[in-house]
Order: structure tokens, then sequence, then C-alpha cells
């Protein structure tokens, strides 16, 4: 039975094999669409018995955005990500790792804290180097991080994904308590953020020292989001002040109207003043031995009280004492 188990997924899913030392760990992947709980949509993705698919949790072969899940009842939201494993997987371990065993980074690396939490939200400092959620490479994730917090103090509850940052970027990441603030939000995410404000330490001197940057942003075949003045692009509205300078810098404070894709990197870039250690979009200069980017706050409607939520994190202090 576990065979024909195996040889569904294959067939049923949106598979993606991935291989460490040319053996299959990944069996199969899957992209949740809507909110359900973990053991009914396995059982319809996997088309196969209950006691299957629960054994498959008992077993630790079952991951929810890279984190081990084994609670059946346990809640899925849109846009979650499940994979199924070969093999058990250890706490901790990560379930792939590069070809090359010199680049593997061992999971926990951060001290991870809350810096704000409510019976409905938590948030963190999410520190530069550490993902929002799992991608293909690597697993270790803010979200895995929030998921072992909360249920440290309740098996049953999880943390539900708001919003991103990139991965080198610090700051303020927000995660619902719940899938039905995490429904509410999601739906209506930009009108209901009322701030989100950022410190970035650019290269050179501004001449204008307040401005607001409209663009258009578009990606290329490789990925990379450039600035254009076509409209079919995604509009970009960044409003920038210079808080400190010197010869070689300048330390901004920016708020953002649009959440897009690498906005205030690209942004930048585009008024040839890259962001600090962001090689990837034209930066020759790396003094922070980091991205310099910070999301310093970020602030929301609730959904159900109308209450203002606001919510902060400090400004590392080495972006203040490059001046």
């Amino acid at each position: 039975m576990q065979r024909k188990l195996w040889n569904n997924d294959k067939k049923r899913s949106a598979e993606k094999t991935e291989r460490v030392n040319g053996a299959p760990v990944y069996t199969a992947v899957y992209k949740v669409n809507h909110s359900d709980e973990l053991l009914e949509f396995l059982l319809r993705k996997c088309n196969t018995s209950r006691n299957n698919v629960k054994a498959l949790l008992a077993r630790r072969q079952v991951l929810v955005n890279g984190s081990v899940v084994t609670q059946y009842n346990f809640m899925l939201a849109k846009d979650d990500e499940v994979k199924l494993s070969r093999r058990p997987v250890k706490e901790g371990a990560p379930v792939t790792q590069p070809k090359d065993k010199k680049t593997v980074v061992p999971r926990m690396r951060f001290t991870v804290k809350p810096v704000y939490e409510d019976g409905d939200f938590v948030a963190i400092d999410k520190p530069a180097g550490l993902l929002s959620v799992e991608n293909d490479k690597q697993t270790e994730c803010a979200y895995g991080y929030m998921l072992k917090y909360l249920q440290s103090k309740d098996k049953t509850s999880r943390p539900f994904i708001l919003h991103r940052i990139d991965k080198e970027t610090s700051g303020v990441l927000v995660f619902a308590k719940n899938i039905k603030l995490h429904s509410m939000l999601k739906m209506h995410w930009n009108e209901q953020v009322q701030t989100r404000e950022y410190y970035a330490v650019v290269e050179g001197v501004f001449e204008e020292k307040s401005g607001t940057l409209v663009n258009y942003l578009k990606e290329n075949a490789t990925n990379l989001v450039y600035a254009t003045g076509d409209p079919t692009g995604q509009k970009a509205i960044t409003h920038y002040e210079v808080v400190q300078e010197n010869a070689q810098y300048s330390l901004l404070r920016v708020k953002i109207d649009t959440g897009r894709k690498n906005q205030i990197r690209v942004q930048m870039k585009a008024q040839g003043h890259p962001v600090v250690g962001d090689g990837k979009y034209g930066a020759t200069k790396d003094p922070l031995g980091r991205l310099g980017l910070h999301a310093s706050k970020l602030e929301f409607i609730h959904p159900v009280s109308k209450e203002l939520i606001t919510i902060t994190a400090p400004v590392p202090s080495a972006f203040r004492e490059l001046f």
C-alpha cells in the first residue's frame, strides 16, 4: 500500500523531485489553494487510505512550509506548500542540501524572539540572512521558528503568513495566529496596511534630500527586477528622506505605498544610489557586511476591531555607526 501511495503521488501531484546524492527526497509538492485540514487535504491529493496518511504524519514525512507536521488536523491556509518526504525527517535537520556539501548551512542558526504579540498576531525582528518562508535551496526560515515558538505553548497552534520581506532584509515580519484573521487580511492587505517604513543605507549623496520615486517594475528572463517607464509593469511608489549622510553614504527613511518585489532596491539602483551590500542591484560597496535595508515599522488595521496595530523594530546600530 505504501508503494501505491508514492505511485499515486507521482501521477496526481504537481510533482517536484529533489535529489541528495542521486536519491529522491521529496516525492510530491502541493500548493494549497484554500484553507483546509491537513489530513483531508492529503486524502484528496494522495488518493489513499486514512491510515496511510496518518502513518506518513506519524513518521514525520509531511512538511508544511519546510517544517515537519505530525498533527492530522493542522490547519492549512492559502499559499501554504505541503511536501511529502520519502524518508522521515529528523528534528532540525534540513530535508535537502546543495550538491556541494561544503555550502550546507545548519538549521536554527538564529535567535528569533517576538517583538510584538497579542491574542491575534505575533511579530519578529527578522534577522538579515533568514528567509521569511522556505525555498527550494533552504528550509530554515522565520515561519519555522514561529511554528516552533507557538507550538511550545500550544501544540495545536500555528503561524499564518501575512507578508514577506527579502532574505537579506532585516526587520518587522508579522504572522496571524488564526486562519480567519489571516484570510480577512490577505484579501485586503494593501488596503489594511497604513504604513510600511524602512531604513536604507545607500551609496552616494542625494542632491534632493527628500522626494517621491514613481516607476513601473518588470522582471527579465533571469528574474531580475528592473525599473521602467512602461505602464504595463507594476507601479511602485516610494517616498524617501535623507536622515544622515557623509561623503560616501546616505541613511534614508523610506516609506512605500506599494509592496512590489525588491521595490526599494530596484528604485534606488535606478536613482544611481544602490543599497549597500546589494551586488544583485548594482552596489559596489559593502560596509555593513549585509544588505543595508531594514523594515522598521508596519502599521495595519485590525480587520475585526478596526484598531490600528503598530509594530516596530529598532534600526540596527551598525547603520548609524557608519555616520
